[in-house]
């Protein structure tokens, strides 16, 4: 018998705003002593010192440039693996002026931490570098100031795998982080990007907010809702919940969700939290809701005994029983309303094929009682 081994502690990474402070230290202290480095330490937000290794360190007489590649941890996002480089050069006024380069992102919408025309480098970060920073001039006796200039050369292209574009924060990444460190399959971030969407969403004036579990419900909800602007539509992942109860905190009054089967099919049984470790689909269920669709009894036990809620999808769309779907999105927006204490004046629930093909949708207002459901 073969024992079980232990599972190893997971690794966790460090912040784009950690690497970013590295650099800049780095940076400062080859253009002060005129010598490369090859690692450094900073104190980062939860109160460790952290040692950096450096990809590269350059100098001239004007300035000093380090690079660091980002380290994810076992939690690698969007931004694992990449360079960040940071210039750092002398100016004659006091302080620490701090700015983006190629591929970090600038804001263009209300909402953020930044202001609008502003690098996307968020507060923490921002206080990380500044005082890091500081502390070198300090040590040294530099009575002027530094310029920080922070740069992601593929920074755009990332950019293209997060919400960036989404909330306004054009041609690049963002630094963040309020800890310092990437904590291992923390949702944390996600959820926090879902708020700050909703929260760009309300300041860009929006009062009708399409709620997406992934990119293509996300491009169907567009094509239902044109005339949108395109904060409205959010990619809210696995946390329906979560989402809702954001919207609703923010004065949010129209919610449309829209998902597939699998997802879904949890939603309408109360269950807020969708990624498929949090929730196995209810097989069960789903052939519950095909007898009070009145399915045959054979097309129930072949529910029963499906693999995937795709499949029962397929099943029912196959066999004529839209009324099936129809069903689902109810529970929805029931399961919706009850989560939020019933804070919307609507509530829409859409749901679609693997293949993008509506399969069903239902709506409830706020005039009609709980229970009572207009399809639409």
């Amino acid at each position: 018998m073969v024992e079980e081994q232990p599972a190893k502690p997971l690794r966790h990474g460090y912040t784009t705003g950690s690497c970013a402070t590295a650099g800049a230290k780095a940076a400062l202290l080859a253009l002060i002593e005129q010598a490369p480095q090859t690692h450094v330490s900073i104190r980062i937000p939860i109160g460790e010192t952290v040692e950096f290794a450096l990809h590269s360190c350059t100098y001239t007489q004007l300035w000093g440039e380090a690079a660091l590649i980002k380290d994810g941890g076992d939690d690698p996002d969007a931004t694992h693996g990449a360079e960040i480089i940071v210039r750092v050069s002398f100016r004659a006024e006091r302080g620490v002026g701090i700015d983006g380069g190629i591929g970090v992102g600038r804001v263009t919408k209300p909402g953020l931490p930044v202001e609008i025309g502003q690098a996307a480098i968020n507060p923490v970060p921002r206080k990380m570098i500044r005082e890091t920073v500081q502390e070198v001039l300090d040590r040294y006796e530099i009575e002027h100031g530094v310029d920080v200039l922070v740069s992601v050369p593929a920074g755009e292209e990332i950019a293209k795998k997060t919400l960036n574009g989404r909330l306004g924060i054009i041609g690049g990444i963002s630094i963040l982080g309020t800890r310092g460190i990437v904590v291992p399959f923390s949702t944390a971030a996600y959820k926090a990007s879902v708020a700050q969407a909703i929260r760009v969403a309300v300041k860009c004036g929006c009062d009708h907010l399409v709620l997406s579990t992934g990119g293509r419900t996300e491009i169907f909800g567009i094509s239902m809702y044109p005339e949108l602007p395109e904060e409205a539509f959010i990619e809210m992942g696995d946390f329906v919940g979560f989402a809702l109860l954001q919207a609703q905190r923010q004065g949010i009054r129209k919610i449309t969700l829209v998902g597939m089967m699998g997802k879904f099919s949890k939603v309408a049984q109360g269950v807020m939290m969708v990624h498929s470790k949090s929730a196995a689909v209810d097989f069960e269920f789903l052939a519950q809701v095909a007898i009070e669709a009145e399915a045959s009894d054979a097309l129930v036990e072949e529910i029963r005994g499906a693999n995937t809620a795709s499949q029962v999808g397929d099943l029912m769309a196959k066999n004529g029983f839209l009324r099936y779907f129809e069903r689902l999105c109810e529970r929805c927006n029931l399961a919706g309303l009850e989560e939020v204490g019933g804070g919307f004046d609507h509530i829409e629930t859409v749901i679609i094929s693997m293949k993008a093909e509506l399969l069903g949708k239902s709506a409830i207002y706020k005039q009609a009682e709980i229970g009572e459901n207009k399809d639409v």
